[in-house]
């Protein structure tokens, strides 16, 4: 992968916001409101004027809000060219497994380290937009200890981090229609903790491939065992290049409701990477041997968006 990016005259949105304490992902879709694209479309315009109104009560708490649009909607609100891979989430069916795709026309990623500055962006967005959008998941999450996930593991162990994170996240000029933009895929898990409590520690480890106390990476199984959830995600090319995504992930539940989750967040100069990663967990390398991870979580949501660059969205306004 070259570092095409670099050269872009053009400012991502901010992708690579630090991980925060708290996060709202708040997935809309369009109404039938004769002005709904348009309004849509002055709200995103916006963005940035009103992030900084709210972010202003606290600099320190790095409040940020990406926002992602839907293929099916890419056209009516942006009016622009269509990034080059831009498509609705395609359904991956295991033999025991699914992963559904979810209505979803705009994702909002609010994220900051205070709950009530997300809340309050969030709050004033949505009377932005008014009847122009309906919610369909809004899912507040939460950092866990040290940034594990509500199944103990600690998350986002293998992002790209310093001249990594660009090259592994932005589009460069490969694509003009998306220069400086990412793809993002979210998806939304339940976990059976009562069941993966049932497991030794040695059983989970083996299920992710990392040890849970402190993360060690463990050996990747020999054929033809079972392949680990970190092998699974790992993404290499026919010339055995490997290719990262950035993970955003979140814990979210309550345990008043017996909910318990995790919100994957994946960010993504190439889809293709996410979707072959989907395609190797759900119905297995080889086919039929699944991760193993599944057995414990559910997918419950599925959604494909594109992130315009920031230079793209202020153009919304004009």
């Amino acid at each position: 992968m070259d570092s095409s990016n670099a050269r872009v005259p053009i400012e991502p949105q901010r992708v690579d916001a630090p991980l925060t304490s708290s996060a709202v992902l708040l997935t809309l879709t369009l109404t039938d409101a004769p002005d709904a694209a348009e309004r849509v479309r002055e709200v995103l315009g916006a963005l940035a004027d009103v992030t900084k109104n709210v972010a202003f009560r606290d600099l320190s708490a790095s409040l940020a809000c990406t926002v992602g649009i839907g293929s099916d909607a890419w056209d009516a609100v942006t009016g622009a060219p269509r990034p080059a891979h831009l498509h609705p989430f395609r359904e991956v069916r295991g033999s025991v497994h699914r992963a559904p795709g979810t209505p979803g026309d705009v994702l909002l990623h609010i994220r900051a380290d205070r709950r009530d500055l997300c809340y309050e962006l969030e709050r004033q967005l949505l009377g932005l937009f008014g009847d122009a959008v309906e919610v369909a998941d809004e899912t507040v999450g939460f950092r866990y200890f040290d940034v594990r996930d509500l199944l103990g593991f600690v998350d986002g162990t293998a992002n790209p981090v310093g001249p990594a994170l660009p090259a592994a996240t932005i589009i460069g000029e490969e694509d003009p229609a998306g220069v400086g933009g990412s793809y993002l895929v979210v998806q939304k898990y339940v976990h059976d903790l009562a069941a993966w409590k049932g497991l030794t520690t040695e059983q989970q480890e083996a299920i992710l491939g990392r040890t849970k106390s402190d993360n060690i990476e463990l050996d990747d199984a020999a054929a033809p065992d079972q392949k680990a959830h970190k092998t699974l995600t790992t993404i290499t090319d026919d010339e055995g290049v490997e290719h990262d995504i950035l993970r955003d992930n979140m814990p979210f539940g309550s345990p008043g409701r017996g909910e318990f989750g995790t919100y994957f967040i994946g960010y993504a100069r190439e889809l293709w990477v996410i979707e072959r990663m989907l395609e190797r967990m759900f119905i297995g390398d080889p086919p039929g041997k699944h991760d193993r991870l599944l057995d414990f979580s559910t997918a419950l949501t599925g959604g494909v968006f594109f992130v315009p660059s920031a230079s793209l969205l202020e153009t919304f306004g004009d």
